[in-house]
Parts: structure tokens; C-alpha cells; sequence
């Protein structure tokens, strides 16, 4: 991971693809580079580095539940579909192998005081849900009171990370607020579920 202010030669070049909150992108195209900006949100970086094929997701907890039971509430459905949607499209396009996957993890960030910490909530969530799947983090970079804009080569797993200022900041955290309240609603509207099976 590097931290310089302006694009390494490898990032300005090729094609580059945004991944926007609820996409899951993989390839192992060498000219590609997938391009995010995170505010409380997270986006993991997974790579299989045997098979040199990678991708990114991109998904914010709406909500967390106050039950100890169910630490994350049923909006941590998202994130655990969005990081089990990752690794399995990987771990397909790869080698299948657990042990050839590279983690990094970014966003998370404190960018606007009425998400009352969203970011936090979604750090622990991926921390939580990394240690119970067995896996470990190559690299991360979250949390802070800043936004951030993450590239990253799915084929050689590089990635590149840029602090955002203030304006970008309150831009990222109106479009999470309208986020937000869009899940918490579907949230309270869906119809029970009749049982705990669930078919991927």
C-alpha cells in the first residue's frame, strides 16, 4: 500500500472502473485499476496471489442493533454478503485455495458527526467477521475523520490510497445519510422470514 499525494506511473495508466456502494468487482487484467471513494463505508481488496486475479466491494452498515444477540442488527446482512460475495468470486476465479488470498481493507472514516460513527460500527464488523472466517488482514488502512479515495489493481493486489479534504467529505456523507435511511426503512418494512435458510 502507498501513501503518496499524487499517482504512482502503474495507476495512470490502463483502464480504470469505479466501484460505487453495493458492487463486487473481479478480474485479473493487468491494464485494469478499480477506483473507489470511502467515507464511513468499507471497501476490502481481495487477491488471489497465485492466480494474480483480485477484486473490490463496497458496502456501509445501515444500522446497528442494540441486541447482544445479534451484535450488528440485520444490516449486517450487507456486509457479510458483500465480503462472502467477494472471496467466493475470487477463490472461483482463482486457484480456490483460502490460504492464496491476500486481504487488504479501507473507509471507515468519522467524516460526519449525524452517521454517529458509522464508520467504527463497519471497522468492527470486517474485523469481526475476517477472525471468524479465519482469515487476516495484509494491509488496512481506516477510521480517521477523513474521506478516501482507494485504487486498486486486482492483478497485482497494489493499492493506492488519497486523504480527501473537507468538501468531499460532506459531499460522501450526505450520499451515506440518504443511504442509511433508505436500508434502515427496508429494514423495518421487510415481511418476517419464515426460516434461517438461505440459498446462495
Amino acid at each position: 500500500m502507498v501513501l503518496p499525494s499524487s499517482l504512482p506511473p502503474e495507476f495512470d495508466r490502463g483502464v480504470v472502473t469505479t466501484v460505487h456502494q453495493g458492487d463486487c468487482l473481479v478480474s485479473g487484467e493487468s491494464d485494469l485499476t478499480y477506483s473507489t471513494v470511502l467515507g464511513s463505508c468499507i471497501s476490502a481488496c481481495v487477491r488471489d496471489v497465485v492466480a494474480n486475479v483480485g477484486g473490490m466491494n463496497h458496502f456501509l452498515l445501515a444500522e446497528q442493533s442494540g441486541s447482544a444477540r445479534d451484535r450488528y442488527g440485520a444490516s449486517a446482512r450487507y456486509g457479510a454478503f458483500a465480503m462472502e460475495q467477494l472471496i467466493n468470486k475470487v477463490l472461483t476465479r482463482g486457484t480456490g485455495k483460502k490460504s492464496n488470498l491476500e486481504i487488504k481493507v479501507f473507509g471507515g472514516g468519522k467524516i460526519n458527526a449525524a452517521l454517529d460513527d458509522v464508520g467504527a460500527k463497519n471497522i468492527d464488523f470486517v474485523r469481526q467477521f475476517l477472525a471468524d472466517e479465519g482469515y487476516m488482514m495484509a494491509k488496512e488502512d481506516m477510521g480517521g475523520n477523513y474521506a478516501r479515495r482507494v485504487m486498486f489493481k486486482p492483478a497485482s493486489g497494489r493499492a493506492f490510497v488519497k486523504r480527501l479534504d473537507n468538501t468531499a467529505n460532506a459531499s460522501i456523507a450526505k450520499e451515506e445519510l440518504a443511504v442509511a435511511a433508505t436500508r434502515r426503512q427496508a429494514l423495518v418494512t421487510k415481511p418476517p422470514v419464515e426460516d434461517d435458510i438461505e440459498l446462495f
